[in-house]
């Protein structure tokens, strides 16, 4: 079982060689990272954008351009409608956002000829590798879906399953988190955690809810809680947040006080797309492309 990112990393050698596209790839940070991806034997790059501005960037990174292939595309609708089209094309395994909004980029990936979409809705996902605990924590939605209702949360369950699969993880325990682990009517997480546990409609894992942070990830919790009994006793693999902003918050919690290695990446699309922040990173980029290695062969096999 992959427990770290290193074991992730390893996981990387074991698969063929993959391609990402970069839909408007004249930007620092994102560059440096496919350098970083292709010296690692993580991925080549096909860098889509303003080709001079591309190569501007590369000589200033000692990034030998011709090791790559540069398609020039100056508008930036265009780069991210050729980018996209790549990997639906097959030329491609991965999408990866540059300089382009967000807004922009998704457009791309639910663009109805040459996108990515599946007709399952998307969802966002972190892995992190977290010093002190020994296995990877799968955090979800905190980017994508705002307040997520009944179905969505069905949804992001099965898309981060389908992740953790291609990490190792066969039967994943799901931790729907609420402030409380009983349930209270007058608070909708805990309520939409038991229908999503006696529904029986969410297969291939095990859902434990409600579950406090805490009951979630700590076994010493459990145990001083008398919470021994339950299905996750600390343990859980999937963390699953209630709205957008306990996600959120917990994420930038844990990148700016704790000892994190982490990536994200878009699920619920034909190939893994790559949307990170201006603000995550190097290390972050790099990682994430790891894991869209490691979730691209596991789409080829499957």
């Amino acid at each position: 079982m992959v427990k770290s990112f290193s074991d992730i990393m390893a996981k990387v050698k074991e698969c063929s060689p993959k391609t990402v596209a970069v839909a408007v790839a004249q930007d620092d940070a994102v560059l440096e990272a496919c350098k970083a991806a292709k010296e690692r034997g993580i991925a080549n790059a096909i860098l889509v954008g303003d080709a001079d501005k591309i190569k501007e960037i590369a000589a200033s990174l000692s990034m030998d351009i011709n090791d790559y292939e540069v398609i020039d595309v100056k508008d930036v609708t265009e780069a991210a409608h050729t980018a996209v089209k790549l990997v639906h094309d097959g030329k491609a395994d991965m999408y990866m956002k540059g300089l382009i909004d967000t807004k922009g980029f998704l457009k791309s990936v639910l663009d109805k000829e040459v996108g990515l979409r599946t007709g399952k809705p998307l969802s966002h996902v972190c892995v992190f590798d977290v010093e002190g605990v020994d296995k990877l924590l799968f955090l979800t939605d905190v980017a994508f879906i705002p307040y997520p209702t009944l179905e969505d949360k069905v949804n992001i369950i099965n898309n981060t399953v389908e992740i953790c699969n291609a990490c190792g993880i066969d039967n994943p325990k799901v931790a729907p988190l609420a402030a409380v682990e009983v349930v209270n009517p007058k608070m909708p997480a805990t309520v939409d955690a038991v229908k999503m546990n006696e529904e029986g409609k969410i297969t291939g894992c095990i859902v434990d809810g409600p579950l406090s942070m805490d009951l979630a990830i700590c076994p010493e919790a459990a145990e001083h809680k008398g919470c021994t009994d339950r299905k996750i006793v600390g343990d859980a693999d999937i963390l699953l947040f209630p709205d957008i902003h306990a996600g959120n918050i917990c994420y930038k919690a844990m990148v700016h006080t704790a000892k994190v290695i982490n990536g994200n990446m878009i699920t619920g699309t034909k190939a893994p797309v790559i949307l990170t922040s201006r603000s995550d990173s190097f290390e972050v980029k790099v990682n994430s492309l790891a894991l869209g290695a490691v979730v691209a062969e596991a789409m080829k096999n499957k």
